[in-house]
């Protein structure tokens, strides 16, 4: 394949995107349900909040009693009740009376507000607080003061959450409050992480001539629990096509959703994995124009997509970025695939040479807006400079040269952590 033949970013992440599918629902037991995304809508069968209740410590009272009280002329009342949170009050509140509350008791028939302790002559800091027989109120109140209506939140079968909504905490407590102890999600995908090469020693192993640590795998089982897919380790594929085949076939019998490999996918001769993935299924494209991370493949083996990366690690990480990671998050029901992107002032410049490049950068924020440092040496062997880095900046292809205090699109990898 030419240099001109090779796909753009774009394009190449389209033929991604459209080569994967949305994955099928389960219930889950709700908390199971965190940072998943609903798959059918939610309506309420209850009011939120279910009855009128104290939104404040204090006497619950009719509000026109106290249109004429002033601060050194209170209102007297008669205190008629004491009601707790959990209980329910069969006494009416008349013209004249009140009831204690505490936040959260039931609202009791006749009063329409709450006067909080506080404006009243109660001792309530008093750990006795024995009931008064009369209250002195200081401050008015209107009607609705400090109280939670029935249904002011929520009513009953309105709907409260739509498909595609993902499940954060706030999600959890109204489910909650709703009665839902399980929830029908999108699947988890399981992703099939396969590293390839002679070269490979596991990490506990001492390095010996000719040998690297299989770092990758660790990696990119770290980025697939980072957007809350399953990892699924299939070990280390040797240069062979048997070896290959081997480790794949384990993946398709723990059912794996999607296979991310690295290295192997390259032009040089101990290269199998294309070559496996021509003969045993469909090569939709195996180069892109992107700096790192040129060597790449998508294809399909015995019919679940399947994503070569490259063996560096750097390339790696990247190319799953850019690819890998919008692919899950739509696998698992996602509808925003991208991470944020900022405009940035680059303090130093850069060299690129035409593809479309993603720098490791420094981002922060000063006074007139974000400034971008690079972190070093950009070899697409150097992790280092990728664990400082908390962004990639993005020079676009056909850019050779960015001069300091030129502005660049930023992806702020590390801005959110979760996957929003």
């Amino acid at each position: 394949m030419k240099e001109e033949e090779l796909l753009s970013v774009t394009d190449a992440l389209d033929i991604v995107l459209d080569g994967v599918e949305v994955l099928d629902l389960e219930y889950v037991p709700l908390l199971d349900a965190l940072y998943r995304v609903l798959a059918y809508p939610v309506h309420a069968e209850d009011d939120l909040p279910p009855f009128s209740n104290s939104s404040m410590d204090g006497y619950a009272v009719v509000a026109a009693d106290l249109n004429e009280v002033r601060s050194d002329l209170p209102v007297l009342l008669q205190v008629s009740d004491d009601i707790a949170a959990g209980s329910v009050s069969n006494t009416v509140i008349e013209s004249g009376t009140a009831a204690r509350i505490t936040t959260g008791a039931p609202l009791p028939t006749g009063a329409d507000a709450v006067v909080p302790v506080e404006y009243t002559n109660e001792a309530w800091r008093d750990r006795s607080r024995l009931l008064p027989k009369v209250i002195e109120v200081h401050q008015a109140v209107k009607s609705g003061d400090y109280v939670r209506m029935s249904g002011e939140d929520i009513r009953a079968g309105s709907l409260v959450l739509s498909i595609g909504q993902v499940i954060r905490p706030q999600e959890i407590g109204l489910l909650a409050s709703l009665g839902h102890s399980q929830i029908a999600v999108y699947r988890r995908p399981k992703v099939g992480i396969l590293s390839t090469g002679d070269e490979l020693i596991d990490i506990g192993e001492p390095l010996r001539p000719g040998k690297i640590r299989n770092s990758n795998s660790l990696t990119q089982a770290a980025q697939v629990a980072l957007v809350n897919a399953q990892p699924v380790m299939l070990g280390v594929a040797r240069d062979s096509e048997r070896s290959v085949r081997e480790r794949l076939q384990k993946g398709l019998e723990l059912g794996v959703d999607l296979f991310v490999s690295s290295a192997g996918v390259s032009v040089g001769a101990y290269d199998v994995v294309k070559s496996v993935l021509e003969q045993d299924g469909k090569v939709k494209f195996w180069r892109v124009r992107m700096r790192p991370g040129k060597p790449l493949t998508f294809a399909y083996y015995k019919d679940v997509p399947y994503l070569g990366l490259p063996g560096n690690p750097v390339s790696a990480l990247v190319s799953f970025e850019r690819f890998a990671r919008p692919a899950l998050l739509k696998m698992a029901g996602h509808k925003k695939l991208d991470r944020p992107q900022i405009t940035v002032k680059m303090v130093d410049s850069i060299q690129s040479d035409g593809r479309e490049s993603y720098i490791r950068a420094s981002v922060h924020r000063e006074d007139d807006g974000y400034l971008a440092t690079t972190t070093g040496g950009q070899g697409s062997h150097m992790l280092s400079t990728l664990v400082k880095a908390n962004a990639l900046v993005i020079v676009p292809e056909g850019i050779f040269s960015v001069e300091e205090g030129e502005y660049l699109s930023a992806i702020m990898v590390d801005w959110p952590v979760t996957v929003f």
